[in-house]
């Protein structure tokens, strides 16, 4: 489903990710680890078009993401959530998750500011869909709630919400279990298996939780200092003496 190859970007003089290369099968989930400044965050910006690689090639379904327009990404079945929790306080819970639909909305501004028919007929079914959303996620009771003033665990589940909402088929999690305490990683992992089942998802995490991205993905791909080190199953990976050295400073 997903190919990176020779991925390279450059700030200035600080080389970010130096011809990262791996590939997504569809259906898996793939968890992409490494100690901080190690790229991970970076290459998710690549995949999602927020970032332009130096050198390199990135290919959805065989098709090369790095032409497309930011806005065209979501449109293609890629979704994503932030390490630092991109919802929008003001708006309700609904509202969120809405927001992650609107790129499969129809109608255009003029229809928009008119109000016509169609418009309110259209955020209805936008409105139902992100309710079904919530209901799924445990989410309803709090529907019409500010986001701000939540509690962090389930900001997170909100985020998942409208990460759903664009209909992906390659959800991509950018460290989702961070803050949260050894309980709410425990029901969190619980969630994201059970929606990438209900919702046929393949995933590629980044997390420095390794109990977490070890019981959930098949595969693991470790980076350090922007290069790809070690990738294998999570018995391998576990084993590697270049991962050991990478996290602990010493070789295995």
């Amino acid at each position: 489903m997903l190919a990176v190859d020779g991925i390279t970007v450059r700030f200035g003089g600080i080389t970010a990710l130096d011809g990262v290369a791996f590939t997504v099968e569809p259906g898996t989930a793939v968890g992409l680890i490494g100690p901080n400044g190690a790229g991970k965050t970076t290459l998710f910006n690549c995949l999602t078009r927020r970032c332009t690689p130096d050198r390199g090639e990135v290919r959805f379904d065989d098709e090369d993401l790095l032409v497309l327009p930011p806005h065209a990404v979501a449109g293609r079945g890629i979704a994503r959530t932030f390490q630092n929790l991109g919802l929008f306080p003001q708006l309700t819970v609904r509202e969120n998750v809405m927001v992650g639909a609107h790129g499969r909305g129809r109608t255009g501004h003029l229809a928009a500011a008119l109000r016509l028919p169609r418009v309110r007929r259209e955020e209805r079914e936008l409105r139902d869909q992100a309710d079904d959303l919530l209901r799924r996620l445990g989410l309803a009771d709090i529907a019409d709630h500010p986001a701000s003033g939540l509690p962090f665990g389930t900001l997170k589940r909100v985020e998942l919400a409208r990460a759903l909402a664009v209909r992906p088929r390659l959800l991509l999690l950018d460290e989702p279990v961070n803050g949260l305490s050894h309980g709410e990683v425990d029901q969190f992992a619980d969630l994201v298996r059970s929606v990438r089942a209900e919702f046929d998802l393949t995933l590629v995490v980044v997390e420095h939780h390794m109990g977490f991205v070890m019981g959930l993905c098949d595969k693991i791909v470790c980076l350090d200092f922007g290069r790809k080190i070690a990738e294998g199953s999570p018995e391998e990976i576990q084993r590697d003496p270049a991962v050991v050295e990478a996290y602990l400073g010493v070789a295995a």
